[in-house]
């Protein structure tokens, strides 16, 4: 059982941040619109879009993922950007197909040509490496495209608070406890849904997502038809990692926190069993979900905090696992 004042600690620091960073968002480096045309499972290609900012002295490109409900520009992903440009190297904040509220498709946990999409651009031909660190459900699908891609450029991969079995990972969202954390959640995939739907891509009315109260019925309602998984669990089980890191070959890194109330331990040890070597991973005592404290330090090379405890540990892993 955990320690019940490491999961109050953890629900505040997850609401205390957020709250204070809506109160005074964080800067984020100036930077350029990027977007990409990809295919869409409709015949008819869409945009996926980002913000760039290029460090003309850098060799390495970080691209960043927001979590569920996020897009490039949510606070958690803007001070992310940040502290890598605080290091010198380019960084991409990717807003996944549907995310920023543009209408253009809606996106899923394992939709990794959406991150293959900037991998592949010829602007990123310049970097001789790429890494990419992905937020919650993005670091969920950072590493399902470390499983499945092959561009070699693509260097390291993280996952921050990350689910690893989406089936139990939305149990545990869809439980009572979790009310809070899952109307937020789905408030903002509402508001997604509604510029999807407006443009004749969706797969319900909109009233009908409206009244949605899980995140199970929200896959179910939305995801499954628009991508032909045909059942929720079908989709769970296709797309969720868990099963699949003892294949893992590409360096990948994994911070949990012990506090997290979204993404709690049990649902990420559960994954964890037959992960290769390839996987490594890091626990924070304290934090919540996606926000941990700024002295955080796992031994790696660098500066402490999240950001600068990864990117240490991305410089100085090696290549062969």
């Amino acid at each position: 059982m955990s320690n019940p004042f490491t999961r109050i600690g953890g629900h505040l620091w997850t609401v205390g941040p957020k709250f204070l960073e809506t109160l005074r968002p964080p800067d984020a480096p100036t930077s350029v619109p990027w977007r990409r045309r990809v295919d869409s499972r409709s015949g008819a290609g869409v945009y996926v879009t980002g913000r760039y900012r290029r460090r003309a002295e850098s060799d390495t490109l970080v691209i960043l993922i927001h979590g569920l409900g996020g897009c490039a520009d949510s606070t958690y992903v803007r001070g992310a950007a940040s502290r890598v440009d605080a290091h010198g190297y380019s960084t991409l904040r990717l807003s996944l197909r549907g995310a920023p509220r543009d209408g253009e498709d809606m996106y899923h946990a394992g939709l990794a040509a959406d991150l293959e999409a900037a991998l592949t651009d010829t602007e990123f031909e310049r970097y001789r490496r790429i890494w990419v660190i992905g937020f919650s459900m993005g670091g969920h699908l950072t590493l399902r495209a470390a499983l499945d891609c092959d561009v070699d450029r693509f260097d390291r991969a993280a996952a921050i608070c990350s689910p690893l079995d989406l089936s139990i990972a939305q149990d545990n969202l869809d439980a009572p406890a979790s009310l809070a954390y899952r109307e937020y959640i789905l408030r903002e995939l509402r508001a997604m849904y509604r510029k999807v739907a407006e443009r004749g891509r969706g797969t319900v009315p909109v009233s009908r997502v409206d009244r949605v109260r899980s995140l199970r019925e929200w896959d179910a309602l939305t995801v499954v038809p628009r991508w032909g998984f045909g059942d929720v669990e079908n989709y769970y089980r296709t797309v969720s990692v868990a099963g699949d890191l003892g294949d893992l070959q590409r360096p990948s890194l994994l911070v949990a926190s012990r506090g997290d109330p979204m993404v709690s331990p049990a649902t990420i040890e559960a994954g964890l069993d037959d992960a290769s070597p390839a996987l490594s991973v890091a626990w924070a005592d304290r934090g919540g979900h996606v926000y941990l404290p700024s002295s955080l330090d796992f031994g790696f090379p660098g500066r402490p905090g999240v950001i600068g405890q990864i990117l240490g540990w991305m410089n100085n892993t090696s290549r062969n696992v």
